[in-house]
C-alpha cells in the first residue's frame, strides 16, 4: 500500500495539469471567436475547475450526502433563471437586443477589435 502513494500523487497531478490544459485549450477555442471574451491563461483555467466543483459538484466525495441537498434547489433555480432570461429575450425587438449585447461588450470588456 506504502508503493501505490507515489502513484497516486503522480496521477493526481497529471490529471490536474490535463483538466487546466484542456479547459484552456476549450475555452481559447470557442469562447473568444463565438462570444468575444479573452483567453485565459492555465491558472484560469484550473480555477474554472474548482469554481464548477464548488457549484455544481459540491464537496466530499460521492458517498457524500451534505452537498446533495443543496444541488437541486440550486440547479432549479438556476433553471429557473435561464427561463425568465430566454422569455425576456424573445420579447425584445432586435434594436433591443443589440443594445444589450453593446452595454454587455462595454461592461465586461469583450470588445471584439482586440
Amino acid at each position: 500500500m506504502l508503493l501505490f502513494a507515489p502513484f497516486a500523487l503522480v496521477g493526481l497531478a497529471l490529471f490536474i495539469v490535463l483538466g487546466g490544459e484542456l479547459v484552456r485549450l476549450l475555452w481559447n477555442w470557442l469562447l473568444p471567436p463565438l462570444f468575444g471574451f479573452r483567453e485565459i491563461t492555465f491558472w484560469q483555467a484550473l480555477g474554472l475547475l474548482v469554481l464548477t466543483r464548488i457549484l455544481f459538484g459540491g464537496f466530499g466525495g460521492r458517498g457524500s450526502s451534505g452537498s446533495r441537498h443543496v444541488q437541486p434547489a440550486f440547479a432549479a433555480a438556476f433553471e429557473r433563471g435561464f427561463r425568465r432570461m430566454d422569455d425576456n429575450w424573445d420579447r425584445m425587438t432586435p434594436e433591443e437586443r443589440e443594445r444589450f449585447r453593446q452595454r454587455m461588450r462595454e461592461r465586461f470588456g469583450m470588445d471584439r477589435s482586440e
